[in-house]
C-alpha cells in the first residue's frame, strides 16, 4: 500500500504529532522529480508526502494545453503504480490553490475523488490546499467551510493557509513584514469556522514569519513558538489539547532549532520546493560545464551522444534531490519510522 489510504493518512498525520516528527512534503513537477521523491523517502526509511502546486499541475499538463487537472490527474496515476515499488507510503497532496484557480484545480479534483468514492475507490489524493491568505479572513474561513464539506464527503483531509506567508509561490505573493504572524484570534476564529475535527479534518498552515523561497538564516526572524500559544489559546476556549496540526510553509533556510521547536509546538508537515529543485539542477549543471564539448556541437562537430542523452544527466539529477529528500527527513525526524 505505497499510496496511503485516507485511514492510512490520518495514521501517520497521528503519529507524526504523537511522536514529534514531521513528514517532509516535497513539491514534483515531472515523473522524474517524484521518483527522486520517492527514492528518498525510501532510502531514509520514512514515509512522507508528495505535492503538485497549480504550477506544477500546468507544467505537466503539458505546454500545449497547460491544464492543471490533467497535469495533477496524470501524475498522481502514475504515482499510483510506480510507487508499487518503494517500500515506503506516501501520501499525495496539492499544494498552494488560490481563488482565482479553484474552479480550475481543487473543486475538480474534488470532484473526481468523489466520484472514485461513491464506486467503492480510495481517492486520488489524500489532501489538497485551499489557499486564502490573500482574502480577508472572514471570506478565507467561508470558503474553507465550503471545501472541507466536500473534502469530507471524498475521505480527504482539507489544508488551509489563514494569513500570508511571505514571498512569492505560484502566483501567490505577500510583502515581508510584521503582518507575517498568525494571532490567537485568528486560530479561534478558525476553529469556530472550520471546527476541530467534527466538520472534517483538515491541516493548519500559521504564519510564524515564513518566507517562500531563498532566505539565509538570520534574514528573515521566524517564531515557531508563536504556534505553542495558538494551541494554547483554542485549547483554553474549545477544552480541546493541542487542537491543531499545523504546515511549516517557507522552510527553506530554516535553522535546525527552529524546526524543532515548530515540531514540538505541532507542526506534521513541512514543505520542500527550493532547496529540492536546487538539488535537482545543481548536478545538470556540473555535468554540462564538465562536458561543454560533448553535449553541444562545437565548431562544426557532432558532440558525444552519450553525455547530451537525457538519462546520463537526469540520473545525476535524480540522486541529488532524492539526497537532499533524505536530508530532510533526518532534519524532521521522520527517518526510519516509516509505517511498515
Amino acid at each position: 500500500m505505497p499510496i496511503a489510504t485516507p485511514e492510512v493518512y490520518a495514521e501517520m498525520l497521528d503519529r507524526a504529532k504523537a511522536g514529534k516528527f514531521a513528514y517532509p512534503a516535497i513539491n514534483v513537477t515531472s515523473s522524474q522529480t517524484l521518483h527522486a521523491a520517492l527514492r528518498g523517502f525510501a532510502e531514509a526509511q520514512s514515509d512522507g508526502i508528495i505535492q503538485i502546486s497549480t504550477g506544477g499541475a500546468e507544467f505537466l499538463g503539458g505546454q500545449y494545453s497547460k491544464d492543471m487537472v490533467t497535469g495533477a490527474v496524470a501524475l498522481a496515476e502514475f504515482a499510483h503504480i510506480v510507487a508499487a515499488k518503494y517500500d515506503i507510503t506516501v501520501a499525495l497532496h496539492t499544494d498552494h490553490c488560490p481563488k482565482d484557480k479553484l474552479d480550475g484545480y481543487v473543486r475538480p479534483l474534488l470532484d473526481i475523488s468523489a466520484e472514485r468514492v461513491k464506486a467503492g475507490r480510495n481517492p486520488l489524493f489524500q489532501s489538497h490546499m485551499w489557499d486564502g491568505s490573500a482574502e480577508t479572513l472572514a471570506d478565507n474561513l467561508a470558503i474553507g467551510q465550503e471545501l472541507l464539506a466536500k473534502a469530507a464527503a471524498a475521505k480527504i483531509i482539507l489544508e488551509v493557509e489563514i494569513t500570508p506567508t511571505g514571498g512569492e509561490e505560484d502566483g501567490v505573493s505577500h510583502e515581508i513584514n510584521d503582518e507575517l504572524y498568525t494571532s490567537v484570534d485568528d486560530a479561534i476564529r478558525t476553529a469556530e469556522a472550520l471546527g476541530l475535527g467534527e466538520k472534517g479534518r483538515y491541516l493548519l498552515a500559521a504564519s510564524f514569519g515564513n518566507v517562500h523561497g531563498v532566505y539565509k538564516p538570520g534574514n528573515v526572524v521566524l517564531r515557531p513558538e508563536l504556534l505553542k500559544d495558538l494551541q494554547a489559546g483554542v485549547a483554553e476556549k474549545f477544552g480541546k489539547t493541542s487542537p491543531f496540526d499545523f504546515v511549516f510553509h517557507g522552510g527553506s533556510g530554516s535553522t535546525a532549532e527552529e524546526i524543532a521547536t515548530a515540531i514540538e509546538n505541532g507542526v506534521v508537515k513541512m514543505n520542500l520546493d527550493t532547496d529540492t529543485q536546487y538539488a535537482f539542477t545543481r548536478p545538470v549543471v556540473d555535468h554540462m560545464f564538465r562536458n561543454y564539448d560533448g553535449v553541444l556541437k562545437v565548431d562544426g562537430e557532432v558532440g558525444k551522444k552519450s553525455t547530451y542523452d537525457p538519462r546520463t544527466w537526469g540520473k545525476l539529477a535524480e540522486a541529488g534531490m532524492a539526497a537532499r529528500v533524505t536530508e530532510a527527513c533526518e532534519a524532521l525526524r521522520s527517518a526510519g519510522k516509516k509505517l511498515k
